[in-house]
């Protein structure tokens, strides 16, 4: 099975993270977090402490199905490898996930040309290229969007639904009594 990798950076979204790491590891799927600091500790925006399983540059990620972006903070944007890594993504039309802040970098690199996005109020001027839609979860071509914490069960099992289909995605969300 191939891996999902999902970035963490300093002032992450805590709830955005840990919900769609939760979700999509019940799905059965090889999530992988990834922290893009020097340390595998990451300290989210609300001071909670999460311990990634590897640091950005120790994987070759030629083995993921998907890269996935929390929101909280723009500072992603700031690491170079990362944005390579997702220009590289959506050239070969390999699925991006994104939530709340985060969709601006996709804008920012040009991946939103031509799609569809969401994002956290105030930040649609960031999707350069992108239609915005003022949804809970988009999806478009090869790219999905989240607005926002509270949309983060919806924009997991998007990437489920997406990954591994309806029936696994309903049965994730049955179990959740979603």
């Amino acid at each position: 099975m191939k891996n999902c990798y999902l970035f963490l950076a300093t002032g992450f979204e805590e709830i955005e993270a840990t919900t769609t790491i939760d979700i999509l590891r019940r799905a059965g799927l090889n999530l992988i977090t990834v922290s893009v600091e020097d340390s595998l500790e990451v300290k989210g925006a609300h001071d909670i402490v999460m311990r990634a399983d590897t640091l950005l540059k120790d994987n070759d990620y030629t083995d993921n199905q998907i890269l996935i972006l929390p929101g909280g903070t723009v500072r992603l944007g700031e690491f170079d490898f990362l944005n390579n890594l997702l220009v590289e993504q959506n050239k070969a039309g390999k699925t991006i996930a994104a939530i709340c802040a985060a969709p601006s970098l996709l804008g920012r690199l040009g991946i939103l040309k031509g799609k569809e996005a969401t994002c956290y109020p105030s930040f649609e001027v960031y999707l350069d290229g992108a239609t915005f839609v003022d949804k809970r979860v988009v999806v478009s071509q090869n790219i999905i969007t989240g607005k926002g914490p509270g949309c983060t069960k919806e924009f997991a099992l998007k990437i489920v639904e997406t990954l591994l289909g309806q029936e696994k995605m309903s049965e994730v969300a049955e179990a959740l009594i979603a």
